[in-house]
């Protein structure tokens, strides 16, 4: 299938790819390149189309004095950099890892008027999760990127339904497709649009988690959010003709 010959390429060509952004990336933090970098990413996207699905619903529920955890999957990450600021208003909060390649991530959040909390499932997990828990008490939107630091790619961890659970903030999954994009020789294979590619961010309602669950019932959840959000994510990605991304 295309889909197919597309991802190929887009790996084959791209395997240098994340080494040479580690070693960009810390020799940005060494010598405070950060926002010059950041600003052309920003040019970058602005050759993007991007389209959003419900945007506007998620609004009106957080204005209304709703809360949400914004549920994405790490493969997509970069394609929200051009879109994510548009919930600035509402100064999220995201756990990102407390790691030093995480330092990058950490600055271009911050940049889009987020918070990012430092930990994750392998380092400061504990800490991050109270820290979370504690901020939506104060704030109406939080982000959770669901497979990361390390994946594997598409498993929904536990922290997800932890961190809903502790908080009594309902889970809003969020899919982000694009029409071209090359695909990283990185552990979640990570989608970067091509330029003057389209992105699609479509926003799902609302999904509550309960206070209390024995174990068996924690891993059923876990298991049917995973479920729900892949067989969406895939249905989005074959609008654009892609298979097998995730």
């Amino acid at each position: 299938m295309e889909a197919t010959r597309q991802q190929a390429k887009g790996a084959g060509s791209f395997k240098w790819f994340p080494p040479a952004v580690k070693i960009l990336s810390r020799y940005a933090l060494r010598h405070n390149l950060l926002s010059i970098a950041y600003a052309i990413a920003r040019l970058y996207f602005l050759t993007i189309r991007i389209e959003s699905v419900n945007e506007e619903a998620l609004v009106k529920y957080l204005k209304g004095g709703n809360k949400a955890i914004a549920a994405i999957w790490h493969q997509r990450i970069i394609a929200s950099v051009g879109y994510a600021d548009r919930f600035a208003q509402f100064e999220p909060s995201v756990m990102i890892s407390a790691s030093r390649d995480g330092d990058l991530i950490a600055d271009v959040y911050r940049r889009m008027k987020f918070r990012p909390v430092r930990g994750s499932s392998t380092l400061h997990g504990k800490e991050a999760l109270t820290a979370m828990v504690g901020d939506l008490r104060d704030h109406a939107f939080a982000v959770h990127v669901l497979d990361g630091p390390k994946g594997p790619r598409g498993v929904v961890k536990p922290g997800l339904i932890a961190l809903a659970r502790k908080s009594g903030v309902p889970v809003v999954p969020v899919y982000i497709s694009m029409s071209r994009a090359w695909i990283l020789k990185s552990w979640d294979g990570c989608l970067v649009p091509k330029p003057f590619s389209k992105i699609v961010i479509r926003w799902d309602g609302p999904q509550a988690v309960a206070s209390e669950m024995d174990e068996r019932t924690f891993e059923e959840v876990r298991g049917g959010i995973e479920a729900h959000m892949l067989e969406n994510q895939r249905a989005d990605d074959r609008r654009f003709g892609w298979t097998d991304l995730i």
